[in-house]
């Protein structure tokens, strides 16, 4: 599988190691050239220094070959546009992208129908369920 990654922080880069080491394809755009350091000297795959919302740095991976992409940088703008661009734009079948602001991500998946991790609704709801358990354990 070719999965296309926009963004490089710990989230991108733990699942860059992952699917490589899994025996995947992968290729990497991050606007942080340093950001590479975080793959280490060996890693495999493609890293290109861009912006996930520029169609050149899209292209220079080859996006339109992608099985899978996945947008995980820390902006809401860029991942929400980044996938929009592989899903219309590249034909990418497989979108995925992190989405921090709750309404935001519900309509996104709603209405664009692209899988969306909302990492605050998550952590919101892992909470109540933990304050709920410590009141009926206390």
């Amino acid at each position: 599988m070719y999965v296309v990654i926009v963004g490089c922080g710990r989230v991108g880069s733990a699942l860059a190691l992952g699917l490589v080491s899994e025996g995947h394809k992968v290729a990497v755009i991050d606007e942080d050239e340093d950001a590479l350091l975080r793959l280490g000297e060996d890693f495999p795959g493609d890293f290109v220094h861009g912006v996930g919302i520029d169609i050149k740095s899209l292209e220079k991976v080859h996006t339109q070959n992608a099985d899978a992409f996945v947008a995980a940088t820390d902006g809401d703008n860029t991942n929400i546009v980044s996938a929009q661009l592989a899903k219309e734009r590249f034909g990418v079948k497989c979108v995925v992208t992190r989405v921090y602001d709750p309404h935001r991500a519900r309509f996104f998946k709603e209405q664009m129908g692209i899988s969306t991790i909302c990492p605050t609704a998550d952590t919101i709801n892992l909470l109540a369920t933990a304050v709920r358990t410590c009141a009926v354990n206390p």
